[in-house]
């Protein structure tokens, strides 16, 4: 997912042009109102949680729900540089543990924060569907396989020389 810079002013008018589009469609619409606010914030704050709740007319502890249960809605902001380790069987077993903490000391976050110039996050995942190439470790839409912990701080430079 890239993020797109968006000023608030401009997050919020989309955000209501999205609203507007799904205004009292309930339930069925919720996953689609989702979606797209997210595109527009990179993620779901609380602010914007209940922005959907009242324009669908459903409970913000529903939207909670869904944007809580499916892991590709996510509640904290995420970097211009997302880098998201396969923790799944085939990587785990491969080292993608160590390729996890050599990610955290490197950037001096934890998995699920975001770097405070909003550069870099870190997220953990199940499987990425790679298992051939583990251990797996993505950065924004770009993937890299077969990776030791040596490997982690070139690809950290790659992504700084590009900011």
């Amino acid at each position: 997912m890239s993020i797109i810079k968006l000023t608030p002013e401009e997050q919020a008018t989309k955000l209501e042009a999205v609203l507007s589009k799904y205004r009292g469609q309930g339930q069925k619409a919720l996953m689609a109102t989702l979606q797209q606010s997210q595109e527009i914030y990179g993620y779901l704050p609380l602010d914007v949680q209940k922005k959907v709740a009242d324009a669908l007319e459903v409970s913000v502890a529903e939207v909670y729900g869904v944007v809580s249960f499916y892991s590709f809605f996510s509640l904290k902001p995420k970097g211009e540089n997302a880098f998201s380790v396969c923790l799944g069987t085939a990587c785990y077993v491969k080292g993608s543990q160590a390729l996890l903490d050599k990610i955290e000391s490197s950037l001096g976050i934890k998995v699920g924060d975001c770097t405070e110039d909003l550069k870099f996050s870190i997220s953990a995942c199940r499987c990425v569907g790679a298992c051939g190439l583990a251990p797996v470790v993505l950065v924004n839409d770009e993937v890299y396989g077969r990776l030791k912990p040596e490997d982690i701080p070139g690809i950290i430079a790659k992504y700084k020389e590009e900011a």
